[in-house]
């Protein structure tokens, strides 16, 4: 009789533990065809994808607090990555370094390991200028309007804005949505000096509604719209009735607020 030994082999796998990172950063939207990778166009988030797998010698794909439009700005914005190690010394440096002119960051820290920077923001926050003087230095920056507005009815319209939470009126038309729900916190208009900035506050946003809401708040300002109106345009849930979009270099997405241990 024949005895066959048999060995087992045991195979052991490293398992590496990833860690997630925000980014708060910054940028000039003026070249680029929103926040979000285009199949032909050039992105923001391309950008910064790029220059992180470059720096950290692999693949690391980022996800945004949102995406913005084709030339909008953002002072703070927010995206997550995950990593398998610590970053390296002067990380936010260095990759300020890699990156174009028009793209800085600010800050770079570690969440929980659950933590989203789309699903668990509360509120997004938005500005959108006006320039009501001719200024050579801020043309790329703000929509120049030379022309007299109701500023005061132009608020109490903002108030109307309030009572409201289907806004599919401001929608682009054929987005896909579940809903056209917002919840808004704020929307005002104040003037700073040879600008009037309007300022607008929810926990999400629908394609191109600020824009659309801006230009019909300019419409009511400017007397072509009665205030009134506002009611039936945002009821009848069509974006032919409301007022036109005003250029994006003048929409700045201003701060994302989250839960406040959100940080590792």
């Amino acid at each position: 009789m024949i005895t066959i030994k048999t060995n087992y082999l045991c195979a052991y796998t490293k398992v590496r533990f990833l860690l997630r990172f925000f980014i708060e950063l910054s940028y000039n939207g003026k070249a680029y065809h929103g926040w979000q990778i285009q199949p032909d166009a050039i992105s923001v988030q391309e950008v910064l994808e790029k220059a992180l797998s470059t720096i950290l010698k692999q693949n690391i794909a980022i996800v945004g607090a949102g995406r913005t439009d084709t030339g909008v700005h953002a002072s703070k914005f927010y995206t997550h990555f995950d990593f398998e190690d610590s970053l390296p010394e002067n990380f936010v440096f260095k990759l300020n370094s890699f990156l174009p002119k028009d793209i800085a960051i600010q800050s770079i820290f570690k969440v929980r390991d659950d933590a989203h920077a789309r699903f668990h923001a509360i509120s997004r926050s938005y500005n959108y200028r006006i320039s009501t003087s001719k200024n050579v230095f801020n043309y790329d920056f703000a929509f120049a309007l030379q022309k007299p507005l109701n500023v005061e009815l132009m608020n109490k319209a903002c108030d109307i804005l309030l009572q409201y939470k289907d806004f599919q009126c401001f929608s682009k038309v054929n987005t896909d949505v579940k809903t056209y729900n917002c919840k808004l916190m704020l929307a005002q208009w104040s003037v700073n000096g040879d600008e009037l900035v309007f300022t607008i506050i929810a926990d999400r946003f629908l394609r191109n509604m600020v824009r659309a809401v801006v230009g019909t708040l300019i419409n009511i300002g400017l007397g072509k719209l009665e205030l009134e109106k506002l009611h039936d345009i945002i009821k009848s849930k069509d974006r032919s009735e409301a007022g036109f979009s005003v250029p994006a270099h003048g929409l700045y997405l201003v701060n994302v607020e989250y839960p406040k241990d959100i940080k590792k």
